[in-house]
């Protein structure tokens, strides 16, 4: 009798812990889905604001007009067609990888305030998109995209099967990609930039699952505030990116060009 209620108590006592550490990862994981939602929509405003700020329909207010009819206004020509343009496009770059190599010595709201900024330059770099393509069509995309991802991660996240052997295969496709891109600079070949935007989405559909299994892998019951704060800032980062990807290449192959 007295191992019978031995047994139940450590099995009661496993069920009450196995339950708080599903609590805490489930918590954990919603930290991580509003950190980057929020840093979507931040992306979002601030691409926005700047197509407001950058074009018009008044054509006294205009100052160049493009060939495809949409007219900027003095700060659109300066943000669009002068050299501050790569300043805008690499800013960024430069900001993800400040924030990948120094949230480990940064607090975590420092990490936070810099992955809100570096979503706002995103936005700044991809308010462009207005100017390729309608509006209409760029809704519809990021919906298809997130109806897409969605179903992914959550693939990613209640898997069995251990989605670890995809990392390398994944790593290579996105280096291909990459090198494709700059060499499609000077080729500006349509054939080449079609299979780069296929290869591009199978590319950023596996790493939405696997990125979100290895940010499940991450938690751990143990950790501090900051740990919790930090890994759950790097984890939104890592969902960002391949939705932001995701959303890029579809609109190549969904997006109404103006």
């Amino acid at each position: 009798m007295a191992d019978y209620r031995n047994i139940q108590a450590r099995t009661s006592a496993g069920v009450r812990v196995d339950a708080g550490i599903d609590q805490g990862l489930r918590s954990y994981m919603l930290k991580v889905y509003n950190l980057m939602g929020i840093g979507l929509a931040v992306t979002g405003l601030a691409a926005l604001a700047i197509v407001y700020l950058a074009t018009t329909n008044d054509p006294s207010l205009a100052a160049y007009q493009m060939s495809n009819g949409k007219m900027l206004t003095s700060f659109g020509v300066v943000l669009y067609t002068s050299p501050l343009k790569w300043v805008v496009m690499l800013a960024p770059l430069a900001a993800v990888f400040f924030l990948s190599f120094r949230i480990n010595s940064m607090s975590v709201s420092a990490a936070q305030a810099t992955f809100w900024v570096y979503a706002a330059l995103v936005g700044a770099s991809l308010s462009s998109v207005f100017l390729v393509f309608t509006s209409g069509s760029i809704v519809q995309t990021f919906f298809i995209t997130a109806a897409s991802f969605g179903a992914l991660s959550l693939y990613g996240y209640t898997t069995k099967r251990d989605l670890s052997g995809m990392g390398s295969f994944l790593f290579m496709g996105l280096i291909g990609i990459l090198l494709a891109g700059l060499v499609n600079i000077f080729l500006q070949s349509s054939a080449l930039q079609f299979a780069i935007s296929a290869i591009g989405v199978l590319v950023f559909a596996g790493l939405t699952a696997y990125d979100t299994q290895q940010i499940k892998e991450m938690y751990y019951e143990g950790d501090d505030s900051d740990s919790y704060g930090r890994k759950a800032i790097m984890g939104a980062l890592r969902l960002y990116l391949d939705f932001i990807n995701m959303f890029m290449f579809l609109l190549q192959f969904l997006g109404n060009r103006n």
